[in-house]
């Protein structure tokens, strides 16, 4: 007994950073809530062509079939209902964007059972031969699309990798860009990968400069899956990440705050029992004035609850680990992004 609960206190250490609530400020002005997620290999089980999907069939090396995608799809309703009972939130995503979907049809049907089925999809296919894509859903009651456009990503003699994608929305009048991002891995060496996560860097810089350059503070958001960490090359030197606001204020051309600055749980990926910070928002300095959209205190959240950790706290349930299936949500953790809307 005194091993049971010895045993239960410390699960309850390792996961107070996930546990902690954000203490967010009653409501007195309208807001949105913003989630990314890269979902961990979201795949229907039709064996499409060309053969990139295979593994993930019922007769792949996966064994990717009926019931475990609708596990899968499960796991994915309880993440989002447990957002819109939280007490911090209290609501459902207004804009949403999944990375690892494999297209729109499995994108779309795993939120059809979900509180955001009644949003809108935004799909691009990607050119990565497997059909990882990035799947984007947004409220059409409190945002608006304005526009939406994707850009590739040039990798010279190498597998063609994800689009950067961005789209234009408004928002009680307010116009703001979300921009949405699944950089190269760093498998097999992340130094010899390294010039992939560059290239995919200079094109989404390309994208924030010329928003930028129409206006100086326009309100953008930065969401994805980069393959690096805050302080890697090719978020700080390339997009311009910095953890310090005051420096982005005064640089509106240049820098991006990156929201992991001054966080204090845990990673939203883990390698070798490591928490890792490589899914990231990052935010222009417009987001950090009191016009348009803006962040209140402490908007940023990488977010869990028990369920979506192994029992270590070390390292999220995923769906697969070591190319086994353990019947998880996902070997990412979801990020979350509160904004406000400031009255003219």
């Amino acid at each position: 007994m005194k091993k049971t609960l010895l045993g239960i206190f410390l699960f309850s250490v390792l996961l107070e950073p996930c546990l902690r609530p954000v203490h967010a400020a009653a409501e007195s002005r309208r807001s949105l809530l913003l989630m990314w997620w890269n979902a961990e290999n979201l795949f229907d089980t039709r064996n499409d062509p060309p053969p990139g999907d295979d593994e993930f069939t019922p007769s792949g090396r996966k064994g990717w079939t009926d019931k475990k995608l609708v596990l899968k799809q499960l796991r994915i309703r309880r993440v989002l209902e447990t957002i819109q009972t939280s007490p911090d939130y209290g609501r459902y995503p207004d804009i949403l964007a999944f990375a690892e979907t494999e297209n729109r049809g499995v994108f779309a049907a795993s939120l059809a059972k979900t509180g955001t089925a009644s949003h809108k999809i935004l799909y691009y296919e990607s050119p990565d031969p497997r059909g990882i894509d990035i799947g984007l859903a947004y409220n059409p009651r409190s945002v608006r699309l304005t526009s939406s456009k994707a850009y590739r990503v040039p990798i010279d003699n190498d597998k063609p990798t994800r689009h950067v994608i961005v789209a234009g929305f408004s928002a009680a009048g307010h116009p703001f860009h979300v921009m949405l991002n699944h950089w190269p891995s760093r498998s097999f060496d992340r130094e010899w990968s390294e010039r992939k996560r560059i290239a995919a860097a200079k094109v989404a810089r390309h994208i924030a400069d010329s928003l930028r350059s129409a206006d100086t503070k326009a309100d953008i958001v930065i969401m994805g899956d980069f393959n690096d960490e805050p302080e890697n090359r090719s978020l700080r030197q390339f997009l311009g990440s910095s953890s310090d606001a005051e420096k982005v204020r005064s640089a509106c051309a240049s820098l991006l705050y990156n929201c992991w600055s001054g966080y204090s749980g845990i990673g939203s990926y883990s390698y070798r029992n490591r928490w890792e910070q490589i899914d990231q928002i990052l935010l222009s300095c417009g987001m950090l004035d009191k016009k348009g959209l803006s962040v209140p205190d402490r908007p940023f959240r990488c977010f869990c609850f028990p369920d979506m950790l192994q029992i270590s706290g070390k390292r999220p349930y995923s769906t697969y680990y070591k190319g086994k299936f353990k019947g998880g949500y996902s070997d990412h953790l979801p990020l979350l992004l509160k904004v406000t809307l400031e009255s003219d």
